[in-house]
């Protein structure tokens, strides 16, 4: 067993809180909260936000800390909240962030195991460089019993070395207001960023929002470095995996439906949220999130017909906006090939 580093900080008012987000997870969770109670610097506490489950997953995870809880100054307190009706995922994060008391906090799935030392490298990174206000990091993907698929998160999102560049070099907002890199399992951030980004709008998921309002407001860092295992089974909410050509076709070649207008609907919720910040965010940020906007709302706007899509696709490709708001050459393809 690692010996864990206990924080400096007064018990009494936690440095780092853990929000972890438990639904139907009997099968996994022992592993996660064992996982937590090794960290080599351990957080304050873990605030345990049950969306109405309907196995004994609270129960393990009550058992698997009280297993580590001899020493109560060894491990992280652990409290927990019951959802009688289900919030679904973003409101149960939500809840559970806003339950945490520590001045950093860390989001945390219920199947996924955490790298001995990943609190601590997350909390170097936050008092590092630009002081960010959110830190990420990549992931092994492993299967349902644990074993690694032989492949990280970044590789299965094909991440490029221009947007790790970018996000190094304090472009983050560029770079996520294109696509979300941030998952929210690797990532915690610093407790004023909910000063920004509470309510979280029901348009976004919980950690694309509040990446893209850190980029937008304090600055966001990544690590280029797996600090859990990210487990892949058929119960996942939000997974992981790489397409390959043939997903991708099959993706470009499926109906539309309301994936226009939900992408739209995105990119008004933030355009709405980051003029009610003003001058809290970063200069150019507005600007850029209003043009993505219009991208977003003149796709939705193209015709049904494929033939009559090509024009002002083909324009909208020459702007260059389908290479800064989406991905590029590959986006175009998947709107002129969409079924209507």
């Amino acid at each position: 067993m690692t010996t864990p580093v206990r924080s400096s900080k007064p018990p009494s008012t936690p440095l780092l809180s853990v929000a972890l987000c438990t639904y139907n997870g009997a099968r996994y969770i022992a592993q996660q909260i064992r996982s937590i109670c090794e960290q080599t610097l351990l957080p304050d506490e873990i605030v345990l936000s049950d969306d109405a489950s309907r196995d004994d997953c609270v129960a393990i995870a009550r058992q698997a800390h009280e297993a580590w809880a001899s020493d109560p100054h060894a491990v992280p307190r652990l409290r927990v909240l019951h959802n009688e009706k289900s919030l679904g995922i973003t409101r149960n994060f939500e809840q559970a962030i806003e339950a945490c008391e520590g001045e950093f906090i860390a989001l945390c799935d219920q199947d996924d195991i955490w790298h001995p030392e990943k609190a601590r490298r997350l909390m170097d990174a936050m008092h590092a460089g630009r002081l960010p206000s959110l830190v990420h990091t990549d992931a092994r993907l492993v299967d349902s019993q644990g074993h690694p698929l032989g492949v990280t998160l970044f590789e299965s999102l094909s991440v490029t070395r221009d947007e790790l560049a970018g996000i190094h070099g304090g472009k983050g907002f560029d770079v996520l207001l294109r696509r979300n890199l941030v998952t929210g399992a690797t990532a915690a951030f610093r407790r004023s960023l909910l000063d920004h980004a509470l309510p979280f709008p029901p348009e976004w998921l919980h950690d694309e929002w509040l990446g893209v309002l850190a980029a937008a407001t304090g600055g966001v860092e990544v690590l280029e470095w797996s600090s859990i295992d990210y487990r892949q089974h058929g119960a996942n909410q939000v997974g992981a995996r790489r397409l390959g050509l043939k997903s991708k076709i099959d993706k470009a070649l499926a109906p539309r439906g309301d994936d226009a207008a939900r992408r739209s609907a995105r990119a008004q919720a933030l355009v709405a949220r980051l003029e009610v910040l003003g001058d809290k965010i970063a200069p150019g940020a507005l600007e850029s999130a209003r043009k993505k906007l219009a991208h977003q709302r003149h796709r939705a706007a193209l015709p049904r017909l494929r033939l009559a899509r090509a024009f002002p696709i083909a324009l909208e490709l020459a702007s260059g906006r389908y290479a800064r708001y989406d991905y590029g050459i590959e986006g175009a393809i998947r709107d002129l090939l969409a079924a209507p």
